[in-house]
């Protein structure tokens, strides 16, 4: 692959900037990035892009700017929202960081200064992280924390994370493990809502792990590796493992976003184990109606027989009063053999488009290690057939697994398999066709693209390459290409590797791109690349 440098003189253009009603707090904010993949659809889009264009995205002009310290590795996506008062500091473009260290970070999003508007650490005496040892899983090490993307309300100005302790009163005391539901004011990072809230879940069931047919949550087996929903009022949580390591559950839980009070939840696998929401580094998704999408991974299917339990499926969960539960579904007629081989279809998370022309304008798309994306009508999912899978608009191969999720922009659909290259899928009349593919191939790894654009303008496709499975470690490497064109590499941080090389890399992380500049997360520190200075070196 060669990379092509552009020459073309950097224009300025005035940007214009979405609004946020958040009057208040008295912001009135030019950008925002509040959950995962930008928006609840999970395209990972960010169309309010003016200042990064494929003409000034080169090794001569854009490049690594600083780096954001902080006291954890980075699995979170960095948020952002725009023109924050902070008391005493004045306004700020802030970028929001939580960290494995179970702390949460407020930066100046331009480093003016580099050091914390605001910093908040939920740890104390006797309340530390959880020990990689004691989840038996080497994803994360050394310790765990905060693993999942946050959300924020901008109307109310919070900031909700989800945190994990392990705690102990004395030394004689029982050890406990916590997760916690935190609602923190996103100016101050104070405890909102009389929060936080112990998660907590019990219902009647035979899985693994109950007691007297009553099944628990277990606050240290359950892993939230998928990133927090906000939606209609409620916030929502879900969980799968740490490297498979049991009992463990897919649970889903919503929660007043005013009163940090659980409403209602759901449980994927109550008479069976596993069938966990994985997602990787994106999360569920919600369409307008407030219905949730999640995926399930390996586990026991008896849906279509009359149970209960819907491993390695694709669920519509609508939330109605204190219930939560499936409304639809859709699971591949070779369900057992996802489970028996270990191809989880819930390693990817959930895409839902833009309405399309024809008889399926509601469609959503997902995938997993089986490395097929399933296009799936949101409105008639399809159900269990034993035969095929012909209840589903569309089937598409890859040559590799999805460990995250996919992006769209103006019509296209773009996806890094593991081991795969980079593709792009055009959507016509509600179906998609392979358009180009570029040709860097990243072994044993996937990623999930990020967008920039001006509308339908200025596409750049950026992918962050990071650790494989049982590979050593390494920088993590940020690419940037021409959404257009994706065999056109517009950049790479190895190029002026002196200059711009990242941090050191974890798994499956996602960039954020806002206002001019790309935040990455990594180990103990954010780097932030933008529009070099006029005379910067090389």
């Amino acid at each position: 692959m060669t990379l092509r440098v552009g020459t073309k003189p950097h224009s300025r253009i005035k940007p214009h900037y979405a609004l946020i009603m958040v009057l208040a707090l008295g912001l009135t904010s030019r950008a925002q990035m509040i959950t995962s993949q930008y928006d609840n659809a999970r395209t990972g889009g960010n169309l309010t892009e003016t200042k990064l264009t494929p003409r000034n995205v080169n090794p001569q002009q854009f490049g690594k700017l600083f780096a954001l310290k902080v006291d954890g590795d980075i699995y979170a996506q960095p948020l952002f929202l725009a023109d924050v008062q902070i008391p005493g500091k004045g306004r700020h473009d802030v970028v929001f960081v939580a960290t494995e260290h179970d702390s949460v970070y407020a930066f100046d999003a331009y480093g003016n200064p580099s050091s914390p508007l605001w910093h908040v650490s939920f740890l104390k005496q006797g309340v530390t992280t959880v020990p990689a040892d004691n989840v038996a899983c080497p994803f994360i090490v050394p310790e765990v924390g905060i693993t999942s993307t946050p959300v924020m309300d901008a109307k109310t100005g919070t900031l909700y994370v989800l945190v994990r302790t392990k705690e102990s009163k004395s030394l004689f005391s029982k050890t406990e493990f916590h997760q916690r539901l935190h609602a923190l004011a996103v100016t101050t990072g104070v405890e909102k809502f009389g929060g936080p809230a112990d998660i907590h879940a019990q219902m009647r069931g035979l899985g693994t792990g109950s007691t007297n047919g009553i099944l628990d949550f277990a606050p240290l087996t359950e892993n939230p590796r998928a990133a927090l929903l906000l939606a209609n009022g409620m916030v929502y949580l879900t969980w799968a493992s740490s490297c498979d390591v049991g009992p463990y559950h897919g649970w889903v839980m919503a929660y007043d976003a005013q009163s940090l009070q659980q409403k209602a939840f759901f449980n994927a696998s109550p008479d069976a184990d596993d069938s966990g929401i994985w997602a990787s580094d994106t999360g569920p998704a919600a369409d307008k109606d407030g219905n949730v999408f999640v995926a399930t991974g390996n586990g026991h299917f008896d849906v279509a027989k009359g149970g209960r339990d819907y491993g390695d499926s694709f669920l519509k969960l609508s939330l109605n009063g204190q219930h939560l539960s499936p409304s639809d579904y859709f699971a591949p007629f070779d369900v057992d053999a996802l489970d028996a081989d270990d191809k989880d279809l819930g390693s990817g998370g959930p895409l839902l488009l833009p309405d399309q022309p024809g008889p399926h304008p509601h469609l959503a798309l997902v995938g997993g290690k089986d490395a097929t994306i399933y296009v799936v009508d949101r409105d008639h999912m399809g159900h269990y057939q034993t035969a095929n899978n012909s209840q589903v608009v569309q089937i598409i191969s890859l040559q590799g697994g999805i460990y995250g999720s996919m992006a769209y922009w103006n019509h296209n659909v773009y996806v890094e398999g593991s081991g795969d290259h980079l593709r792009d899928f055009e959507i016509k009349n509600g179906k998609l066709s392979l358009k180009a593919s570029n040709g860097n191939t990243f072994q044993n790894n996937a990623a999930t693209p990020t967008i920039s654009a001006n509308g339908v303008k200025d596409g750049i496709v950026w992918v962050l390459i990071t650790k494989g499975w049982n590979a050593p470690d390494r920088p993590e490497v940020l690419h940037a290409y021409d959404a257009l064109d994706i065999a056109h590499e517009l950049y790479n941080s190895n190029y002026y590797a002196a200059r711009d090389q990242a941090g050191q890399s974890l798994r499956f992380n996602t960039p954020t791109v806002m206002n001019g500049h790309v935040y990455v997360g990594a180990k103990h520190e954010v780097d932030v690349y933008g529009l070099l200075p006029t005379g910067a070196k090389k």
